[in-house]
């Protein structure tokens, strides 16, 4: 099935393109989609089939596990053990924007998103198309619209220069702004630990957990 590309800046082919990513999803196919970091290739979180296509798209292995987009702030308690108030905090603080947050997820869970150890990492970005798509398909496997070894893409024209075919429909969003990633907090162990520094400074993570944070 030939690739669609859809312009968002476009209201009509952006209500197009939104509903088209949504069958794609459904259907457990890839979409491209803009986020408030860079271009993200994603699919049905809980369809391992897809997520192994999505893999298998960026030429990488299940040792780097798929993190996981949503569309709001609540949507994570289905999908995690527990929500600590550390969690809480940092999502009050910084969602939706450029922190990722890592917790075990919910055993009944039936999705593989690679070898997690029992994790999962959640994000909310701010990008509205990422987010009204997000809304209506539920959580999303989502990683960076690029080949494994080559740069991620900072506009929908790049993603698909590198992804080809294996994307069913591109959102093009225009360019992202800086291709900075999110900043990564562990939250599975006794003390919160930032595994990447990102969007989000380690000290604005500190400051609202009022406490030391270690760095990895």
């Amino acid at each position: 099935m030939a690739s669609a590309t859809y312009d968002c800046s476009d209201p009509d082919d952006r209500t197009a393109g939104l509903a088209a990513a949504a069958r794609a999803v459904r259907a457990g196919r890839l979409v491209v989609l803009p986020t408030d970091t860079v271009y993200g290739i994603g699919c049905d979180a809980f369809s391992a089939t897809a997520v192994a296509a999505l893999l298998k798209a960026k030429n990488r292995g299940p040792d780097m596990p798929v993190p996981v987009l949503v569309g709001s702030w609540t949507t994570i308690d289905g999908l995690v053990l527990g929500v600590p108030r550390t969690a809480r905090d940092l999502i009050e603080a910084f969602w939706p924007g450029g922190l990722s947050i890592v917790l075990p997820h919910a055993p009944s869970l039936a999705w593989d998103l690679g070898r997690t150890r029992g994790t999962v990492m959640l994000r909310m970005p701010l990008h509205p198309v990422a987010l009204e798509l997000l809304r209506d398909v539920g959580p999303m496997a989502v990683s960076s619209a690029n080949v494994s070894g080559q740069s991620p893409a900072a506009s929908a024209t790049d993603a698909e220069a590198q992804l080809g075919a294996s994307v069913s429909v591109y959102l093009d969003g225009g360019p992202s702004g800086e291709p900075v990633a999110s900043t990564v907090v562990d939250l599975t162990g006794d003390a919160p630990r930032v595994l990447r520094e990102g969007a989000v400074s380690t000290a604005d993570v500190a400051e609202v957990l009022g406490r030391e944070v270690v760095v990895a």
